[in-house]
């Protein structure tokens, strides 16, 4: 297994293909516009060359592995010739199952379809396919170059021998695996998200500020990040996104979105990439206060 199609050039899509290819996979990034492309392979590019000032890779290294990447505007095209094609598309799941039929119907018939969900029923998506046995879930996380775990989501119908390549696959990325089955949120995102919402409440409720109760997760519970500023890295729509799909699956009161996560996304404060959620992210203060994450 040597060629990797990823559907999406954005921030999870250019970061799984950046991993792939540093490893010295074939990859063929698709999105629907250059545009989309470019800008990916210009992350991929800014990535690479942090990874150079702190002397973890090479140039050559760098060089090699956006040779390893071709872009494409074309589904068709793009798939062709891939053993593996992993979609990570907006978490949507209309615009899944549309992209899962087309791969279904270019990609070769030995090929492995991976979704890069965070929440939706690999069994769902996989429906869509005549190759169901052939459909799995392959969760990274953010920032992919830098975060260890992939969640493999195994739906009703993924094959066994499916599942152990895309475990070996994993690894031969320098990843750690972690195999789990198909429900809502599967586990990270069944545990984060309340987590993420009860935090949401508690500010709703007034019990604290944002600093306050982001302060107490990092210094009480030696969270990395708190719970809001998280949520703000996410995206806050994803968040509500997540949650929707939860409460749905389970209709389990839980799992409702607190109404200010959803007044907060509907007055387009989705965090880091509006500028503005529960922090306020103009550069100057931008720089303050992500900079340091994940280094």
């Amino acid at each position: 297994m040597k060629n990797i199609a990823v559907i999406g050039a954005g921030t999870m899509g250019n970061g799984i293909a950046h991993v792939f290819a540093q490893q010295n996979f074939k990859v063929c990034l698709i999105d629907i516009s250059q545009e989309a492309l470019n800008k990916g392979l210009a992350t991929i590019t800014k990535n690479l060359d942090r990874l150079i000032e702190k002397e973890k890779i090479s140039v050559e290294t760098k060089n090699s592995t956006l040779q390893n990447i071709l872009t494409f505007t074309s589904i068709e095209e793009g798939v062709k010739n891939c053993d593996l094609v992993v979609e990570a598309a907006t978490e949507n799941i209309e615009l899944k199952l549309k992209i899962f039929k087309q791969l279904d119907e270019f990609a070769p018939d030995n090929t492995i379809l991976a979704s890069n969900t965070s929440s939706i029923s690999i069994t769902k998506i996989a429906s869509v396919t005549k190759r169901p046995e052939k459909v799995i879930g392959m969760h990274f996380m953010n920032p992919v170059p830098i975060m260890k775990l992939v969640e493999i989501i195994n739906g009703y119908n993924t094959s066994k021998e499916v599942t152990e390549t895309i475990m070996k696959l994993s690894e031969a990325l320098q990843k750690v695996p972690v195999a789990v089955n198909d429900y809502p949120g599967f586990v990270a995102n069944r545990i984060l998200m309340p987590m993420l919402n009860e935090a949401i409440e508690t500010l709703y409720n007034g019990v604290a500020g944002v600093y306050e109760i982001d302060t107490v997760m990092k210094l009480g519970m030696a969270h990395p990040m708190g719970p809001l500023q998280l949520a703000d890295f996410i995206g806050l729509d994803v968040c509500l996104s997540i949650l929707n799909v939860l409460y749905d699956g389970f209709k389990n009161p839980k799992y409702a979105p607190c109404p200010l996560l959803i007044n907060m996304v509907q007055a387009g404060k989705l965090g880091v990439k509006s500028g503005e959620g529960f922090y306020d992210y103009s550069q100057s203060k931008k720089a303050e206060i992500i900079s340091k994450q994940f280094k």
